[in-house]
């Protein structure tokens, strides 16, 4: 790994995304009209408030997983992996490189996401605002880092697609979203306990309600961010130079 090729590469993603109006788009206000929308259809600030940690969750994993794996698979299906591997790059650097420029744009759509709530939406979390960005952070992050390795085993943008229910539907049924966890059978909780979606939700649930941040939500934190790394180091391993 190289730090300065890392970085290289990032600001190369960067750069590419800048040209790329309807991705950036897509990245950043798509989540905040669909949690705007939510909220009129809703049409009850409270039930909203009970809503909005859970999409504050949703939408940047899922934004963020399915742009990232999309992106990493065009870049092996042009050609342009393979030849950016002929020189210096890594595989690690190249991951760590969108990890960086994704988990930046990652920090605006947070930033724009909370503030449309908690100004036009009237959001009001019982606590302090910064665990509720440092949770909606690190699961855009997690949903990039999925991303990244979802992408090794896609061979076109439709199978890149197809993983997303995969990934999605799963965690989403299985978080504590529709049945708290220990409420669920026995082997879906164990399930349950080894989905990092899981510990998102809980965590965000936490920072919203205002209660302590003790050693439950710490744990939540670091289960996600350990996750997120974890599946950018079996990216690494996993990713192939060019799709056949």
């Amino acid at each position: 790994m190289n730090f300065a090729i890392t970085l290289a590469t990032a600001r190369r993603i960067l750069t590419q995304l800048r040209h790329d109006h309807r991705t950036v788009a897509l990245m950043v206000l798509v989540p905040t009209l669909v949690i705007v929308l939510l909220y009129y259809v809703i049409d009850d600030r409270r039930t909203f408030a009970q809503w909005a940690p859970v999409l504050l969750c949703i939408f940047p994993f899922l934004v963020m997983f399915l742009v990232t794996s999309i992106a990493t698979l065009r870049e092996r299906t042009s050609g342009t992996l393979e030849r950016l591997m002929a020189g210096p790059l890594g595989k690690l650097d190249l991951l760590l490189g969108y990890g960086i420029a994704f988990g930046l744009t990652a920090c605006v759509q947070v930033a724009l996401a909370l503030t449309v709530s908690l100004t036009w939406l009237g959001l009001e979390p019982a606590g302090p605002l910064w665990p509720l960005v440092v949770v909606a952070l690190l699961n855009a992050l997690l949903g990039t880092a999925l991303g990244l390795l979802c992408s090794a085993f896609a061979r076109s943008e439709f199978q890149a697609v197809q993983f997303m229910p995969v990934v999605m539907i799963p965690q989403l049924l299985l978080g504590g979203i529709i049945v708290p966890r220990d409420q669920m059978a026995t082997a879906l909780e164990w399930v349950s306990n080894v989905l990092p979606m899981s510990y998102a939700i809980d965590a965000m649930k936490t920072a919203v309600m205002g209660a302590e941040l003790g050693g439950e939500f710490w744990r939540d934190v670091l289960v996600v961010a350990g996750a997120a790394l974890l599946a950018l180091i079996l990216g690494a391993a996993t990713l192939p130079r060019r799709t056949p």
